[in-house]
């Protein structure tokens, strides 16, 4: 599918056609330079001079109804008077953004006149079409600066990746091979909620099933699946009937993905039954091709994974399933050590990771095959999503990922260690008072200001743990959002 983005710019008939003629090759000419940049994600695709109620109306309309399209921008290069954007907007269903540039960089100081007063009118032309947006309460990112500088093109391609993860929230289907861990609370959730909110369809299938696909695997497949891992990774085992095992539960949960559409399955090492192993090179892979996952049955990380690897596809950096495990608290160099009992995606290893065999003390199997590497260094994010009981919530930490201080020689799973901003006691405060979770997805891709724009787009509550924060202001914040999320669904 292709990422199209629409470019509809205001004016009216006021001007007469040599104007809007101009107007409308401009819009074409800056179309086709933006995408020139390589700097957006996405196209811009020149739709419309959009003079009237029913021009407007229309394109809105076949916007929600084109796949390709993942959003509108908009940009006044004249004066559009902004009541005839209102039936528009009101129908509108694909994420908005308002370009509030103008064509020229400069005012020419020799051919200013009253003539090109009427072409270029865009601060007169903006500040109308942003009005209607105020008045109707309309989400919307608004980008304001000239429209070839790197700063406006970087912001506006970080907009296209929100709704590039809007669109793929809106198609979502997770599977659940299993239930959830008992009696944990933070992996609980609302699905029809969700389902309603932000499009996922998140769906229960037995672990027979899965074993009833693995039965059915033939040995080629399974030899094949060996290899590509035999080219991706170091095999550092003698144990190579342990790593055929997750070769075949890998092939078998793939095969299930792809005939249901799924992009993101859980399971749960309280439900194996039936299995040798509980997968963990077999996740691993998949999640490094894309597919989200979440351990104890956690499928709202397991979701969130694959929205924002399609939101990072073209960036540096890795985005994956991650859990807050334990701490060093050495005063003034506190830092957080991240891990699980496996499943750890590779698109954050700072070398070549290596097959390995160990026993995993926890769900009473087989040994399993896992990739054991560290994390590679970079600034990043960690987020969380919780359902509040009524509502959605968000909670976005910035980090920096860090070398590991230590080389931990007895831990063989894949391991990140990172510094929490402001500092690691103020942010865990901060986290525990938003109600954040243990499994987060951790992206040295992708930053905040991606992950907010995606909230407003979906239409939830999002609070977000940066270096300026503190433990007041954050529960001020927190104290303000409970009341009017809660005034805002009455």
């Amino acid at each position: 599918m292709a990422k199209q983005f629409w470019f509809v710019v205001g004016s009216q008939f006021l001007y007469g056609p040599e104007v809007l003629e101009t107007v409308a090759g401009r819009a074409a000419e800056m179309a086709e330079k933006m995408n020139a940049s390589g700097l957006l994600p996405g196209e811009v695709v020149y739709k419309v001079t959009a003079k009237t109620e029913r021009e407007i109306t229309k394109v809105m309309m076949d916007a929600n109804y084109d796949d390709d399209c993942l959003g509108v921008i908009t940009w006044c290069h004249t004066f559009s008077p902004s009541k005839m954007w209102i039936h528009g907007f009101d129908k509108l269903q694909k994420p908005y953004c308002h370009l509030a540039t103008q064509y020229n960089r400069n005012i020419p100081n020799e051919e200013i006149d009253m003539d090109f007063m009427n072409l270029n009118q865009a601060a007169h032309g903006d500040r109308e079409h942003g009005f209607i947006g105020a008045r109707m309460r309309l989400p919307r990112k608004i980008i304001a600066g000239y429209w070839q500088d790197e700063k406006v093109l970087k912001e506006l391609g970080d907009w296209m990746r929100a709704a590039i993860g809007a669109d793929a929230s809106r198609k979502l289907r997770v599977i659940r091979f299993g239930d959830n861990m008992r009696d944990v609370a933070v992996t609980e959730g609302d699905k029809v909620e969700v389902e309603m909110k932000l499009g996922w369809q998140v769906d229960y299938w037995p672990v027979g099933h899965l074993v009833e696909t693995m039965n059915a695997v033939t040995e080629e497949e399974v030899e094949a699946k060996y290899a590509e891992y035999l080219e991706r990774y170091e095999l550092d085992t003698d144990n190579i009937e342990s790593v055929k095992y997750q070769a075949l539960e890998e092939v078998a949960m793939r095969k299930i993905l792809e005939r249901e559409g799924a992009m993101a399955f859980i399971n749960t090492f309280q439900d194996l039954y039936g299995m040798k192993q509980l997968p963990g090179i077999a996740s691993q892979n998949m999640m490094a091709d894309g597919y989200g996952y979440g351990g104890e049955g956690d499928w709202k990380v397991a979701a969130m994974t694959t929205i924002m690897k399609k939101m990072a596809e073209g960036l540096e950096g890795g985005t994956l399933f991650m859990e807050d495990y334990t701490y060093d608290l050495e005063p003034g160099n506190e830092v957080s050590l991240g891990a699980h009992m496996l499943e750890v995606c590779p698109s954050i290893a700072a070398a070549k990771p290596k097959i390995q065999v160990h026993h995993l003390g926890i769900g009473d199997r087989e040994d399993p095959a896992r990739l054991v590497f560290e994390g590679k260094e970079g600034a990043g994010i960690v987020v969380s999503l919780i359902d509040m009981g009524g509502r959605l919530r968000m909670i976005i930490q910035d980090v920096q990922v860090i070398k590991p201080i230590l080389e931990m020689p007895n831990l063989p799973v894949a391991r990140v260690m990172w510094k929490a901003m402001p500092d690691l006691l103020t942010g865990v405060k901060c986290w525990i008072h938003a109600g954040g979770a243990h499994h987060t997805v951790l992206s040295t891709a992708l930053t905040a200001s991606m992950m907010q724009d995606w909230c407003e787009m979906m239409g939830i509550e999002c609070v977000h743990i940066s270096k300026d924060t503190t433990e007041e202001s954050f529960k001020k914040e927190l104290f303000y959002n409970d009341i009017a999320w809660k005034l805002k669904n009455l």
